[in-house]
């Protein structure tokens, strides 16, 4: 039931217990004290909307920043990894494979922002040794939700 519940929240965000309820076929009290347990439990850790800032006029930049670094003996990345989510500019922090290990999304006001945050802050940190900036230009598509969609289809083309 927990992955049903988390299923309906996270395309839905907040739903009310009784239609989750009915959903499931379970008591409302039930789904109540489930979600209850999973904020507790610090599987779910809070509800936000989706923004599509492009259709704001609040001017809002992400870049992906990807970081070479060098593991620390018994605690791989996970120091780094700590240091680097503490800076307020870091939106979300990824563990990566392949030629970077560690992927940094990263929000500012403007391309200046974002720059400022790499010379000053990221790249100086002790075990960073290396790191590639690319700039988000436009978003189609976020949280499994398409932005900007104008056109009735929703089926993909497929050619021969």
């Amino acid at each position: 039931m927990r992955e049903k519940i988390l299923s309906i929240l996270t395309t839905e965000g907040r739903v009310p217990d009784d239609d989750i309820a009915e959903r499931l076929g379970v008591a409302p009290a039930e789904v109540a004290e489930t979600i209850a347990a999973m904020e507790r439990e610090g599987i779910i850790l809070g509800y936000r909307a989706l923004v599509d800032w492009a259709a704001t006029d609040i001017e809002r930049v992400f870049a992906y920043i990807l970081v070479e670094g060098t593991p620390q003996h018994g605690v791989g990345f996970d120091k780094l990894a700590e240091h680097i989510a503490r800076f307020s500019e870091v939106h979300s922090l990824h563990l990566t494979s392949g030629s970077a290990d560690l992927t940094v999304v990263v929000e500012g006001r403007d391309f200046r922002d974002i720059a400022r945050f790499v010379a000053e802050k990221l790249a100086p940190t002790e075990g960073v040794s290396g790191t590639s900036t690319s700039f988000v230009l436009k978003t189609y598509k976020a949280e499994g939700v398409l932005l900007g969609e104008t056109s009735q289809s929703h089926r993909l083309a497929v050619s021969p």
